[in-house]
C-alpha cells in the first residue's frame, strides 16, 4: 500500500507554495513568486490569472514528485492571503481586471465616509471588524463602481481561495469558508451567513458571492479541465492566519499563536461563542468543521516587529544581517534603561493610533548598539503582551500558553522574554510552516487522513519550550512592562503636533 499525503496550496501575498505533507517522511515543496503591481500611490494589485498559473505549476510540480516517490495525494487544502478580492465571469472564467490586494488603501476615504454616517456600530456588531480599507467589502464596491462589470447572474466575486477553488474544479464550484468570509465586511459572524444589511450598505450583489461551506469538508474535486491532475478532493480552506492557528493545534479556548514576521499576528481561540465587539481587537471566525463546530478567535495586528530588525540593518547599519540581532542583544544583560517603540507606521492593536511614531527613550552616554538591539527584541515581547492582555481582558478567557512561529521565533532570548512577560509557557514547533500545516490538517480531517483533532494534536511536534522564570525576575518583568507603557504614551499622537 502506497503512502498518502495532503497537499497544501499556500497562496501568499508575493508567491504560492505547494507543499505535500506526510506523516512518515519529509515534506515536498515547490514555490513560485508572482508580480506586484502599484498603479498609483497606495494602490496594490495582483494579476489573478498569474496567481492561478503559479498555483497550478507548483501543484503539478509537487504531485509529480509525490507520484515519483510512489505515494498518493489524498486531498488538497487551500490557504491564502486574506481580504484580497476580485471579480470574474462565470461563463468565461476571465477576471474583470486585476485583484485588489489587502494592502491597498484606495478606499480609505470611503471608510471615513461610512464612519461619518454612523455605520461603525453596525459593522462592529455584524462583522467583528472595523471600517478600514484593509477589508474586502469597500474594495468590491470600488470594483463595481469603477470597472465595466456587468452585475448579472454571470458575475462571480471572491477572495483568492474562491478563485483557486473555481479554477481547480473547472468552474464547477464557487465557494469559500467562514474564516475568509469573515474578513470581507459582508459576513454576519454570528449567523455565519452573508449579511443583507452589509451587502446593501456596500452595494454588493449577494448572488455573486461564493457559497459559504465549512473550512473542513469536501468542496469538490480537481477537474480534467484545470491543467492539473484530475480527481483530487479539495477538502480544506482557511485564511492564512486562521490556518496557522489550526496548524499550531490551538483547539482549546485560551490557546493562542503569534507569528513573528515583518509584523506580527496574534490569534487567540476564544471558543464556540462569538464574543462582543472589543475595542482595539478584531473578532474573526477561526474555522468551522464538517460537523458544524465553529471556533472564534480574537485577532491583534502588530505592524512592526521583524521590520524593526531590518531597520537596524538597513537604516542604521547596526547589524550586517538579521541573524546577528540575537547574539548582539544577548551580549548585554539588559537595555540599560532604553526602550524602543517601533511605531514606524503608527500603532496597531490594541491602540490603533495612525499618528504614533517611532520613539527611543532612556538613551544615555553609555548606550551602545547592543542596548539598541536588545531594546528592539524586547519591544517584540512587549507589543505581544499589549495584545494578549487586551484579549484576555476582553474575552475573560485566561491565556493557557502561546505557540510561536515566524522568523524571529528562532531567537531563544526573545522566546524567554516573551514567557516572562506573559507568565505562561511559550512553545515553538519543529515545523515552522504552520499556515500550510493548518490547510493540510483541515483537508486531511475531511478525508480521514487524520481521524480527529486529537490525531492532529499528536502530529504537532515541539522544538523548544520556554517557562516563565518567576520570583524576583517576574517582578522585574512587570516593572519593565510599566516602563514600556510609559514609552508608548510618549510615541502616541506625535504626527498630530
Amino acid at each position: 500500500m502506497s503512502a498518502s499525503c495532503v497537499i497544501a496550496i499556500d497562496a501568499g501575498t508575493t508567491g504560492v507554495r505547494s507543499r505535500a505533507i506526510f506523516d512518515d517522511r519529509p515534506s515536498i515543496a515547490s514555490y513560485l513568486e508572482f508580480a506586484q503591481h502599484y498603479p498609483e500611490p497606495g494602490w496594490v494589485e495582483h494579476d489573478a490569472d498569474e496567481i492561478w498559473q503559479v498555483a497550478r505549476d507548483t501543484l503539478n510540480d509537487v504531485v509529480a514528485q509525490v507520484r515519483a516517490a510512489g505515494a498518493d495525494v489524498a486531498a488538497i487544502g487551500i490557504t491564502n492571503q486574506r481580504e484580497t478580492v476580485l471579480a470574474w465571469s462565470r461563463a468565461t472564467g476571465r477576471p474583470y481586471g486585476t485583484a485588489i490586494v489587502w494592502q491597498d488603501r484606495r478606499t480609505a476615504g470611503r471608510c471615513d465616509e461610512l464612519a461619518a454616517q454612523g455605520t461603525l456600530p453596525l459593522v462592529r456588531e455584524t462583522t467583528g471588524l472595523v471600517l478600514d480599507p484593509y477589508f474586502s467589502g469597500t474594495k468590491v464596491e470600488w470594483l463595481l463602481a469603477h470597472r465595466d462589470i456587468p452585475v448579472d447572474d454571470d458575475l462571480a466575486i471572491g477572495t483568492i481561495d474562491s478563485w483557486l477553488l473555481w479554477n481547480l474544479t473547472g468552474g464547477e464550484v464557487h465557494a469559500t469558508d467562514p474564516s475568509n468570509a469573515s474578513r470581507t465586511l459582508l459576513f454576519d459572524i454570528r449567523s455565519l451567513a452573508w449579511s443583507p444589511e452589509m451587502c446593501d450598505l456596500l452595494h454588493v450583489p449577494m448572488h455573486a458571492l461564493p457559497q459559504v461551506r465549512p473550512s473542513s469538508g469536501r468542496f469538490g474535486v480537481t477537474s480534467d479541465r484545470c491543467g492539473a491532475p484530475a480527481g483530487i478532493p479539495v477538502s480544506g480552506i482557511a485564511g492564512d492566519q486562521q490556518a496557522a492557528l489550526f496548524g499550531q493545534a490551538c483547539f482549546a479556548p485560551g490557546t493562542a499563536k503569534n507569528t513573528y514576521g515583518t509584523g506580527s499576528f496574534v490569534l487567540m481561540n476564544v471558543g464556540d461563542r462569538c464574543p462582543a465587539p472589543t475595542e482595539g481587537m478584531l473578532t474573526t471566525v477561526a474555522w468551522t468543521l464538517a460537523d458544524g463546530t465553529t471556533a472564534y478567535a480574537l485577532e491583534g495586528s502588530i505592524f512592526v516587529t521583524g521590520a524593526a530588525i531590518q531597520w537596524l540593518r538597513d537604516g542604521l547599519s547596526i547589524i550586517d544581517s538579521a541573524p546577528e540581532i540575537g547574539p548582539l542583544a544577548a551580549s548585554v544583560p539588559d537595555t540599560g534603561g532604553v526602550f524602543l517603540v517601533p511605531a514606524f507606521a503608527g500603532l496597531g492593536s490594541p491602540y490603533w493610533d495612525p499618528y504614533a511614531r517611532g520613539t527611543i527613550v532612556g538613551i544615555t552616554r553609555g548606550t551602545t548598539r547592543a542596548h539598541l538591539a536588545r531594546a528592539t527584541v524586547e519591544a517584540m515581547a512587549y507589543q505581544t503582551r499589549d495584545v494578549v492582555d487586551a484579549m484576555v481582558a476582553a474575552s475573560g478567557t485566561p491565556l493557557r500558553e502561546l505557540r510561536v512561529d515566524g522568523g524571529a521565533s528562532v531567537m531563544d532570548l526573545l522566546m524567554q522574554l516573551q514567557a516572562d512577560q506573559l507568565g505562561v509557557v511559550v512553545r515553538r514547533p519543529r515545523d515552522q510552516e504552520t499556515t500550510a500545516l493548518g490547510a493540510a490538517f483541515l483537508a486531511g480531517l475531511a478525508e480521514g487522513v487524520w481521524p480527529s483533532l486529537d490525531s492532529v494534536t499528536v502530529r504537532w511536534e515541539l522544538d523548544a519550550e520556554f517557562t516563565p522564570t518567576g520570583g524576583d525576575l517576574a517582578v522585574l518583568a512587570g516593572l519593565q512592562y510599566d516602563q514600556w507603557r510609559r514609552a508608548v504614551e510618549r510615541s502616541r499622537g506625535w504626527a498630530e503636533h
